[in-house]
């Protein structure tokens, strides 16, 4: 008898073995779903043919020479569309004006080292700068781009950045927050209208021969600085992680862990992450390196955006936050069938929201992902069927414990929550310009303490429990409530205040103020309000209003009881 063929299909347990042979008509053998090293193998290829080309063993974590040689490797491949434009480019193109930018970058004086903030929406620019700090070690900061001069002028006296690409719409509170932090920097606008000069400008300076004749810095990936990485900012203004390329090189691919193809594991994801964000970092690092073709836009994500690039250019991959994605879910009018897989991540994601997910994609291909830009990327994967409500198990480059955040005793037993600690080659450096924050953070044989709150079953499948940070959310944007307190209290009939989130369904979280008056002091709602929106951008003003309290609640020790302060905001009257 011919041999007849098997063909592989997910979801439920291999039945027990039969010979192919004992069926005349083709038969399906349903297997568990499960992660792949495929991505792991490609990487490796990757690696070894930069490598054979410098001849330097540790170039397999440098990202600018990945991502150099993979322009290179394909010139005629779309590299990038931005939705809002039209506009595209080639690798070829890209390749040309990241070189030129390299180039233009060595002759201003920069090297590796030094810093580079770009602030500015996802457009097809963006990347150029970006690629060129990859290729000679200079450390990126992303920023986002809507900050007000009070906040740039405490990123910027953090970062000390040596050159700025941002917008000529913000060129003016630049100049201003540049002036208050007295930061000496060049600024290079990626439009016209301001007296800076522009990006177009700025490559001109390349001359030709020095790109062809261009090679990306040598230094050690283990040590040298990709990306400085605004984190929680549980301490004030957000802390900046610093993420080194091997930090990066290792982690990320964990994220395509659930992908079989490659290259081009997915033709066309769609990036909806702003630029400050270390996902969206994550999709300007690999696109390149792992083939496929970035649709992203310089417009707000709004739904009828959304559903306007979806219907026009059938984007097969996204990975985007839960709260975003259940707004566009509800609100987009469009079909999400293109959509062969999708990620959803970076703060509670509902068991319905994949469940509709997968309705609405006609796919199971809906995953789950935690990460923490201290682990420069994935801290779990979801590795054979996921357990409902599960993250999955820790990914392959950490080592994890549970411990007892009040005792620092390790959790042995399942089902008993503790804070997980991670040690590992993606746990990233420290906080820049922060030994403080970074020694409450790192213990002093290497292990991160993340932070958050987690149990796990006996097979080490984890689940979240809750925050021990106080970071809120609101729509894209992180919100650190001790940054709005600290404008808070520089009133000066305030006593005491702490900032906390009403739950909203669409936005996230809808920040409140509790506000302590001094004695004798009569205060407004509005005065408080108007303080924070001459102070903050407008994802941190107090959408949830004021209350006015006598007092705070407080622990044992006297700290502010921020999970009573939630349960408060919810009865109590605001203005």
């Amino acid at each position: 008898m011919a041999r007849i063929p098997i063909l592989l299909y997910y979801e439920v347990p291999v039945l027990s073995a039969i010979s192919a042979d004992h069926f005349e008509e083709p038969i399906e053998i349903k297997m568990v779903k499960k992660s792949f090293d495929a991505v792991h193998w490609y990487m490796s290829e990757v690696e070894t043919r930069v490598i054979a080309r410098t001849g330097i063993p540790s170039d397999r974590h440098h990202l600018g020479k990945l991502i150099l040689h993979s322009l290179q490797d394909d010139p005629e491949f779309l590299f990038q569309i931005d939705g809002a434009t039209g506009e595209s480019e080639t690798n070829s193109s890209a390749l040309d004006r990241s070189i030129r930018c390299a180039v233009s970058l060595t002759n201003l004086g920069l090297k590796t080292g030094d810093v580079m903030v770009i602030m500015a929406p996802n457009h097809i620019h963006y990347c150029i700068p970006h690629n060129a700090a990859m290729f000679l070690g200079i450390m990126v900061a992303s920023i986002d781009a809507t900050l007000g001069v009070y906040e740039l002028e405490q990123l910027f006296q953090t970062n000390r950045p040596k050159i700025i690409f941002g917008q000529s719409e913000k060129a003016a509170e630049i100049t201003k927050a540049l002036a208050v932090s007295e930061v000496d920097t060049t600024v290079v606008t990626f439009n016209e209208g301001s007296n800076y000069p522009t990006l177009a400008e700025f490559l001109k300076d390349a001359d030709d021969d020095a790109v062809k004749d261009f090679k990306p810095a040598d230094f050690n990936p283990e040590e040298t600085v990709a990306f400085l990485t605004s984190t929680s900012g549980t301490t004030g203004v957000p802390k900046t992680a610093m993420l080194t390329h091997k930090n990066l090189a290792i982690s990320v691919p964990y994220t395509w862990k659930t992908f079989s193809k490659f290259p081009t594991p997915t033709k066309v994801a769609f990036l909806i992450a702003p630029a400050q964000w270390a996902t969206a970092g994550f999709s300007y690092l690999f696109s390149a390196i792992l083939k496929y073709t970035r649709l992203s836009t310089s417009a707000p994500v709004t739904s009828e955006h959304f559903a306007d690039l979806v219907t026009k250019y059938q984007p097969t991959y996204v990975l985007c936050n839960p709260v975003l994605m259940a707004t566009l879910a509800e609100h987009a009018k469009c079909d999400f069938s293109c959509f062969e897989h999708m990620t959803l991540g970076g703060s509670y994601v509902p068991p319905e929201l994949v469940d509709k997910m997968k309705k609405l994609t006609k796919t199971e291909e809906i995953f789950v992902m935690y990460g923490m830009s201290e682990l420069s990327g994935p801290a779990f994967i979801h590795d054979f069927q996921p357990v409902p409500g599960s993250l999955g198990r820790p990914v392959g480059s950490v080592e994890c414990r549970l411990v007892d955040p009040a005792t620092n005793e390790d959790v042995t037993e399942p089902n008993i929550p503790g804070e997980l600690w991670f040690k590992g080659p993606t746990v990233f450096k420290g906080y820049h310009n922060n030994p403080e924050v970074t020694k409450e953070a790192l213990t002093e044989d290497g292990w991160f303490k993340c932070g958050d709150v987690f149990y796990r079953d006996s097979s080490w499948n984890v689940f979240f429990v809750e925050r021990l940070k106080s970071l809120l959310k609101y729509r894209n944007h992180q919100v650190s409530p001790i940054e709005i307190e600290t404008v808070i209290m520089s009133h000066p009939g305030v006593f005491q205040v702490a900032v906390t989130g009403i739950p909203e369904k669409e936005c996230g979280d809808l920040v409140v103020a509790c506000v302590v008056p001094k004695p004798g002091c009569s205060l407004t709602a509005q005065e408080i309000k108007d303080l924070v929106k001459d102070s903050l951008t407008d994802t941190k003003q107090l959408r949830g209003g004021v209350i006015f309290m006598e007092e705070l609640p407080v622990t044992s020790v006297s700290k502010i009881d921020r999970v009573k302060l939630k349960e408060l905001v919810l009865t109590l009257p605001r203005e």
